[in-house]
């Protein structure tokens, strides 16, 4: 319980310093929310021991949830160097990473941002300048590498609903 506690002064100090990424929005009511969903709150904290530094960047205005991205400016430190899905571990077969994107994301309860939602929260300021981030596609990668690549400044951004 003293975990969950710190957790939420942790993400309540960071609502508070950064209340340009989610104007309009109280975190008393917030607080209500993460408070009734455990499985919610023990996410944030998988996606805060990661270093993904996880805020408020708005709400669901049809289903009334709060949206929480990882906001720390570089991708989080410990999601780096790893492959993009499950099947892009199992095909690598020489010199594999750790885990996946998908994998460990899947396993904290989050997902990976969308295309759409990395570039939602770089208007909200500068990140990954040094860094890359895996995000959700459908099958199609835009970039010059496959899934099964990893590269030690490549990690990924999660997003998740309460």
């Amino acid at each position: 319980m003293a975990q969950h506690d710190e957790l939420l002064k942790t993400i309540e100090a960071r609502f508070a310093k950064n209340m340009h990424r989610h104007e309009g929005l109280q975190w008393t009511k917030v607080r209500v929310e993460l408070e009734t969903q455990p499985d919610k709150l023990w996410s944030l904290g998988e996606m805060e021991g990661t270093g993904g530094e996880p805020d408020v960047v708005g709400r669901d205005e049809k289903t009334g949830e709060y949206l929480f991205y990882d906001c720390s400016a570089e991708s989080p430190n410990g999601r780096r160097s790893v492959c993009y899905d499950p099947q892009a571990l199992e095909a690598r077969k020489k010199h594999r990473p750790r885990d996946s994107a998908v994998g460990m994301a899947t396993d904290m309860g989050a997902v990976l941002l969308t295309e759409g939602q990395y570039r939602s929260l770089q208007e909200r300021g500068a990140f990954d300048t040094k860094t890359s981030s895996w995000l959700q596609t459908p099958t199609v990668f835009v970039y010059h590498n496959g899934a099964e690549s990893y590269y030690a400044a490549r990690g990924f951004r999660c997003s998740l609903r309460v």
